[in-house]
């Protein structure tokens, strides 16, 4: 198959496009490297890639309406994982344009360049953000999710709005994944994991926000991609039994799907340190601190879902999947 990945020296889409290309579906990658963290590892990661004859390597903005469309009429993708967004909860409260301008404007290039050019499927990420002020756990794909407490939450759920419209109108079968809290080797310099283990190897203290008792479901980066494909390779279909009656969020009389992708362990944050103090050898110290605006207190993935459409559950510990990440580290930054 050929395949567009956007955002794809970023870090789900490079690892993404690895796994794509090694069973051997060709792969056209986009990206802007925009500074947002260090786009050196951005060109790293896309140095793995760049190494497969089958991968094309496009520098774009997704906010550039005829060069985005220039794209799809050129090379004519029969299936579409967007995974371009401006990311990051706390940079949206002092930069809330750029989520308009890439997470909006963007998505919408690309519904266009999808329903225009024949695509047979588009897979999107959203998030966890999306379940906002919900408290009911663990988090359903069923629930309503009509409170979000970040811009950058706001814009992943217009996302699924925008994307179901465009499955209602044109037919176009769209899937939709919520990511829980993703971490692993080539992860983001701006993810907790990442700092914390920046900052504890230069015997500096670590922030620790809602005083280390909120809770996340960490999810390994090789169990979001293996998620990524398994929905990727199943068109969603009409629900026959829907009701406007009694509307389910998670699917449509059009061709529309959401899934979660979380690993359905939630793990506290203080027991995610202690993994990482054992991985790295050293204890760190703390600034305890209050929860942070737009942050939200747990996260939990209901993953029923995914496991009875597509067979697939994540299931990566945080000891094992902390200690690769810290291997990783150790290797690519010579520490």
């Amino acid at each position: 198959m050929k395949v567009l990945i956007t955002g794809a020296a970023g870090f789900i889409g490079s690892a993404l496009a690895l796994r794509l290309l090694e069973r051997g579906d060709s792969v056209i990658g986009i990206d802007n490297l925009n500074d947002y963290y260090d786009p050196s590892l951005k060109q790293a990661r896309l140095a793995r890639t760049m190494a497969y004859e089958a991968f094309t390597d496009i520098r774009i903005d997704l906010e550039d309406r005829e060069g985005m469309a220039e794209l799809f009429s050129t090379h004519r993708p029969q299936l579409v994982v967007n995974l371009a967004a401006q990311a990051g909860v706390r940079y949206s409260l002092e930069n809330p344009n750029a989520y308009v301008d890439t997470n909006l404007v963007g998505f919408m290039h690309i519904l266009e360049g999808c329903r225009h050019n024949g695509v047979e499927h588009l897979v999107y990420a959203s998030s966890s953000s999306v379940y906002g002020s919900n408290t009911k756990m663990p988090f359903s794909v069923h629930d309503n999710v009509d409170h979000p407490v970040s811009i950058y939450a706001a814009t992943k759920k217009a996302n699924e709005l925008m994307a179901h419209t465009y499955s209602h109108l044109y037919r176009l079968p769209v899937t939709g994944l919520r990511f829980f809290t993703v971490y692993g080797p080539w992860g983001r310099p701006d993810m907790a994991l990442f700092k914390f283990t920046r900052q504890m190897l230069a015997g500096e203290p670590i922030d620790v926000f809602n005083y280390g008792k909120h809770r996340r479901d960490f999810t390994y980066i090789d169990d979001i991609v293996e998620g990524v494909i398994r929905t990727l390779d199943r068109i969603p279909q009409p629900n026959p039994n829907w009701s406007g009656d009694d509307p389910d969020p998670a699917s449509s009389t059009a061709p529309y799907a959401l899934y979660n992708i979380g690993n359905n362990q939630p793990v506290e944050l203080m027991r995610y340190i202690e993994v990482l103090e054992d991985c790295l050898g050293k204890k760190a110290e703390k600034n305890m601190l209050p929860l942070q605006p737009g942050d939200v207190p747990d996260t939990y993935a209901d993953v029923e879902d995914l496991v009875r459409d597509v067979g697939y559950k994540p299931d990566m510990p945080v000891e094992q999947g902390v200690a690769n990440f810290v291997a990783w580290y150790r290797d690519y930054y010579g520490v």
